[in-house]
């Protein structure tokens, strides 16, 4: 069974800006799948439509088999969401608003879930504390609890760990993945690419409100990642318009004192010739050459550039 079923969804907002176009995904249920795209792509208004608080204006969606729309009690018992937006009552303490978002979702409040998540998000030693002394990493993480106190069967975050720091974003993704393991399916969404590659077994990319693609995680890296050729400077590289027009043909992306220039699919041993002999002819000979493996990041600046420069 898929954990959400999207069929031709879409979205616009005043003045013809279209949030979304006609999205169709399959979120299979247990899977971790990770949906990205840059700000503004569309992705908080896809989260928002399923959390109710954003009218959709055609296409479904089903979770868990059940229309969403027309099942809306039902379906959020089973759903967890966790947005970018903080906002709590300040007067409340952690463990009072768990007890109250519990009743919310229809259940009686389970002290021993409470307390297991407030312990494994670290919100422990402030349990009892007003929310409005919690650091905004505390909030966020109070937010996820929130979205989790019902022991819902889909989860969806919403950049979960923006501005929590890295030892305590570690520690959140492993009861996360504990909890996928469980059974649960998490549908993310981050600017951490390379968490994103870690975390998730199946990838969506949109942009613009258009779904660029949506694969297995490791089908993507095996089949659409490019190999590189990396070639670093002993300064750092400042091109100017002719040479960036020399090189345009291999993407060519800067990173202080290294420049990476995309080798063409065939890559034959001329491919990465005529790559190296023209980047010394334009940049001189460099002080190391590598070949690397595109990963999630470099494959999601190359999707969402090709679609802003195609809209130009």
């Amino acid at each position: 069974m898929n954990a959400l079923e999207i069929r031709g969804l879409s979205k616009s907002y005043g003045k013809g800006k279209q949030a979304l176009s006609d999205v169709s995904l399959n979120i299979a249920e247990g899977s971790f799948f990770a949906l990205l795209g840059p700000n503004g792509a569309g992705k908080s208004t896809l989260i928002n439509i399923l959390a109710d608080i954003v009218h959709h204006e055609s296409g479904s969606i089903h979770l868990l088999g059940r229309d969403l729309f027309k099942e809306r009690g039902w379906c959020k018992r089973r759903l967890g969401v966790v947005p970018q937006e903080v906002a709590f009552d300040p007067f409340f303490s952690p463990r009072e608003i768990l007890r109250f978002s519990s009743g919310m979702f229809g259940v009686a409040p389970d002290e021993d879930w409470i307390e297991e998540l407030l312990i494994r998000l670290e919100l422990k030693a402030h349990a009892e504390k007003n929310t409005r002394q919690l650091s905004g990493g505390m909030r966020r993480r109070l937010l996820v609890a929130q979205a989790l106190v019902h022991r819902p069967r889909v989860v969806v975050l919403d950049e979960p760990t923006a501005g929590v720091d890295v030892e305590l974003r570690k520690r959140l993704w492993v009861f996360m993945q504990e909890l996928n393991a469980a059974g649960t399916t998490v549908l993310l969404t981050t600017h951490y690419l390379e968490e994103a590659e870690e975390l998730c077994d199946q990838v969506a990319i949109i942009d613009r409100g258009k779904l660029l693609m949506h694969r297995p995680m490791q089908a993507l890296l095996a089949d659409a990642a490019a190999r590189l050729l990396r070639l670093k400077y002993n300064q750092p590289l400042t091109l100017n318009a002719e040479q960036l027009g020399a090189l345009s043909r291999w993407r060519p992306r800067i990173d202080a004192c290294s420049i990476d220039l995309a080798i063409p699919s065939n890559q034959t041993a001329s491919s990465f010739h005529t790559v190296y002999t023209a980047a010394i002819e334009t940049l001189g000979v460099p002080v190391d050459v590598a070949i690397v493996q595109e990963d999630l990041e470099d494959i999601f600046l190359r999707l969402t550039g090709d679609a802003h420069a195609g809209s130009l």
